[in-house]
């Protein structure tokens, strides 16, 4: 028998974030995406928690063994139902850690790690989507050369998350066909980051286009030994983090849309009477549990050390089109109320858009 039921640590972990969120996040989160900041000392105690640090080893600043694929899809659907746009903030350090530490050598592991998992976040960050008329995350069109015992990177990339304020950005590039990723500092000549993008959703979530013009970087700051790291593998574990965050911000919306149609009383009864509002909400419900079920059965084959390449795939192309109806759903029963800025379905439907069209913001 099938057991979906996660653990009495997996619940403790669960419980903690979630209340951390309702604390700091749930009654900011409108004013974060107005003023378009997230506030500082909340991404601080989301670090303090020790979700980006988890796995790392103590001498390199982190908190040693755990954290499993599982674990961190629990975390990232609890975060982003507070608010998607901080989850991805508050776990950005992750998709610049995560990779060093499944495939850096030990030199690049001496040398970045111990930068990143300090007493206080320090955002760095990873660059992967291209502004590409039917952008593809396998079939880059960034490319990196060999030249004079290093690489020279030339291409174009978008919704780069704070890569601003980060010291480092994590780029992916195609060298000789193969995806690899390179390690690049902010003030390298080669690399010019674009001002604030203005996107449709995430308002509270900085992020900036990055154009590398004949960029170079250093033969060791290759991430990987010779053979480089395995891109395929980074690319699962991020698609099952927004899968994990998708299942978060639906959550969200369908428990809100519950209470206000219990509450919302029309003709002498609530709302929630009536079929048709009965049935989205009915369908909110079952669409959350199956974004959450594909987005575990992948993390689970990563924990096992399987190859997730189907089942992560098939999570982001479900939880993307799915995401978007349920976040609907959340306008629609609000009626005229859900179009208006000061409930927040409209939030959700704006930031749901970003996961079938965006990859690498949230990394298991």
């Amino acid at each position: 028998m099938l057991d979906f039921s996660i653990s009495k640590e997996q619940k403790m972990i669960k419980n903690e974030i979630a209340k951390l969120v309702k604390d700091l996040v749930v009654d900011n989160a409108h004013e974060m995406d107005e003023t378009g900041e997230i506030q500082p000392e909340t991404l601080q105690s989301i670090w303090e928690m020790g979700v980006s640090t988890a796995g790392v080893p103590e001498e390199f600043g982190g908190m040693g063994p755990g954290g499993s694929p599982v674990d961190t899809a629990l975390i990232l659907e609890e975060l982003a139902c507070g608010d998607m746009a901080v989850a991805v903030a508050a776990t950005l350090p992750s998709l610049f850690i995560q990779p060093l530490l499944q495939f850096g050598t030990p030199e690049q592991q001496k040398k970045y790690l111990p930068m990143y998992c300090g007493e206080k976040y320090k955002p760095c960050t990873l660059a992967v989507n291209e502004p590409h008329f039917r952008f593809d995350a396998v079939d880059l069109k960034t490319t990196a050369t060999r030249n004079n015992g290093g690489y020279v990177l030339n291409g174009e990339k978008c919704f780069v998350p704070l890569a601003r304020k980060a010291e480092h950005i994590m780029v992916a590039a195609s060298l000789e066909g193969k995806s690899q990723l390179f390690i690049v500092e902010s003030g390298n000549p080669g690399m010019h980051i674009g001002e604030r993008e203005k996107n449709l959703g995430l308002y509270s979530l900085e992020s900036s286009e990055v154009k590398l013009t004949d960029c170079q970087v250093a033969d060791d700051d290759r991430l990987g030994e010779e053979n480089g790291c395995d891109y395929d593998r980074i690319l699962q574990r991020t698609r099952i983090g927004l899968c994990a965050m998708a299942t978060g911000v639906c959550r969200a919306s369908f428990e809100f849309v519950r209470k206000y149609a219990k509450e919302r009383v029309q003709f002498g009864e609530p709302i929630a009477h009536r079929q048709s509002v009965a049935f989205m909400i009915a369908e909110m419900a079952y669409e959350v549990d199956a974004i959450r079920l594909l987005t575990w059965k992948a993390a689970s084959r990563l924990a096992a050390g399987l190859d997730a390449g189907r089942e992560s795939y098939l999570a982001k192309l479900y939880a993307g089109e799915k995401a978007m109806k349920i976040c609907d759903y959340g306008v629609q029963v609000l009626g005229g109320h859900g179009y208006v800025r000061d409930y927040p379905v409209e939030r959700y439907y704006r930031n749901s858009r970003g996961i079938s069209i965006l990859e690498a913001m949230a990394i298991v």
